[in-house]
């Protein structure tokens, strides 16, 4: 029952969110293409800023999985996963995803083609994906790019936030899959 209802809302919601804010924006007589293309103008501009930290990020990451770094700290954090009911093949996407959306897309990929996009682990690892942020990419590009060097506490609150999502990918998969 639960999951038809999910089914029903996710078909809509999208659709209703942005003609609630073209509604919105009619409302408020904002010309809303003059801003779309405004915005696209400046986005643009920003990510030709942020090219260099990308390409940072990228290879620091490359360094990191190749190294055998990933491997070793997800041998070193298998018990823990296992103990609150987490597949350890499920870890390295725990791993990956603060640190590259791509890495972790591509990462994603490998698990559905080795388990299957139906499996709990391949339904586990999707989940996973929607529910974290690419927490240490967006520090370096964003805040980069826009030359903000003290990060303050938000290493620290999109970690945290991560961890939330990937348990709570978890819990929602185990009650609805599991």
């Amino acid at each position: 029952m639960i999951r038809q209802i999910l089914e029903a809302l996710s078909i809509i919601a999208i659709p209703l969110i942005v003609a609630g804010f073209v509604a919105y924006a009619a409302k408020k007589k904002v010309p809303v293409y003059e801003s779309f293309v405004a915005g696209a103008k400046g986005g643009f501009e920003i990510a030709i800023k942020i090219i260099p930290y990308l390409v940072a990020m990228l290879v620091a990451i490359g360094i990191f999985r190749a190294s055998g770094a990933m491997e070793l700290l997800v041998n070193a954090l298998s018990p823990v996963a296992r103990l609150i009911g987490m597949p350890p093949e499920a870890l390295p996407m725990a791993l990956l995803r603060p640190l590259s959306g791509s890495g972790s897309l591509g990462l994603m990929a490998d698990i559905m083609k080795k388990y299957g996009p139906d499996s709990f682990i391949g339904i586990l690892v999707s989940t996973m994906y929607g529910s974290s942020e690419t927490t240490f990419y967006v520090l370096a590009v964003y805040f980069g790019a826009v030359n903000v060097y003290r990060t303050r506490h938000a290493v620290a609150a999109g970690l945290i936030a991560d961890f939330v999502g990937m348990l709570g990918a978890l819990l929602i998969c185990k009650i609805l899959f599991g």
